[in-house]
């Protein structure tokens, strides 16, 4: 199968630096590899997600001079596909709805113990309070979460691999991490349909993803898209976590970083060839 990966990114705010940087890395490497590189809007979030955002991300990336084929792939479109995946895991027996909510999360976690993971790539570490409600009880204010002891009962050995600078090579689960330290994740998000988790490897498996190119600070979340990979019986691609943008202060580039947008960039003269040597790609 040829080299096809991805940009992905939410219309929640204007593309900065390092979107600018994970999209020109993810489309260097299809071209260098003679592949395909692929647009997906990730826009299940509608309370947060604008049009205007949208338009201003096709503008950005074809501005910085990338180009990948129609349709995208927009996740609000495919609301029944995630609603098949879950069904799915549902009548492995491996799902419960969730009606606690952040606060009720916090209080139930209690004090911190020394040695005890408190957050995992889900945030913080569901401590089970609803685990044993059956998915019949599911009303409209539930989340739908992963039952990780039941999910990983029996499991194979199962690894990605993974090309980044931090972790270069086969990289092994562990059934003990997975369920100690990231714990039971939300699948469904309330109102949302569907989780990033959940859409991000049923979307990659349907869009023909071999190769996912994305921040370093996903890398731990890679875990959860393999083992829900298996569950799902969907391939599993090579991963590749790159560096991060980071601001003077080292702290990582976030939407709210305005300063750093593409289009403001755009505005005060500065050219894609620019743009490529502040991210190092020049």
């Amino acid at each position: 199968m040829s080299f096809t990966t991805r940009f992905a990114p939410s219309p929640t705010g204007p593309l900065h630096l390092g979107h600018a940087f994970s999209a020109m890395l993810a489309h260097d490497m299809a071209r260098a590899a003679r592949g395909q590189f692929l647009l997906r809007i990730e826009d299940i979030d509608q309370s947060r997600a604008r049009p205007e955002w949208e338009a201003q991300i096709y503008d950005d990336l074809h501005w910085l001079g990338l180009r990948w084929p129609d349709p995208v792939m927009r996740q609000s479109d495919r609301l029944p596909r995630y609603r098949t995946a879950l069904e799915r895991l549902a009548a492995l027996g491996l799902t419960y709805p969730c009606r606690c909510r952040r606060g009720d999360i916090e209080a139930a976690a209690g004090a911190p113990q020394e040695g005890v993971p408190q957050f995992g790539p889900d945030g913080r570490i569901y401590p089970g309070t609803c685990r044993a409600r059956p998915m019949a009880e599911t009303g409209p204010e539930d989340v739908i979460r992963l039952n990780m002891e039941k999910a990983t009962a029996g499991l194979p050995p199962l690894a990605f691999t993974e090309t980044g600078p931090d972790h270069d090579g086969l990289q092994r689960l562990d059934r003990r991490q997975l369920i100690e330290a990231v714990g039971d994740i939300v699948l469904v998000r309330r109102h949302m349909g569907s989780s990033y988790h959940l859409s991000v490897v049923v979307d990659d498996a349907d869009q023909g993803i071999t190769h996912v190119v994305r921040g370093r600070d996903l890398f731990e979340a890679t875990q959860i898209h393999v083992l829900l990979q298996h569950l799902l019986d969907l391939p599993t691609p090579v991963y590749h976590h790159h560096r991060l943008i980071r601001d003077a202060s080292g702290k990582r580039l976030a939407k709210r970083d305005d300063a750093r947008a593409i289009a403001k960039y755009r505005a005060e003269g500065v050219t894609p060839k620019e743009i490529r040597q502040m991210v190092g790609l020049g």
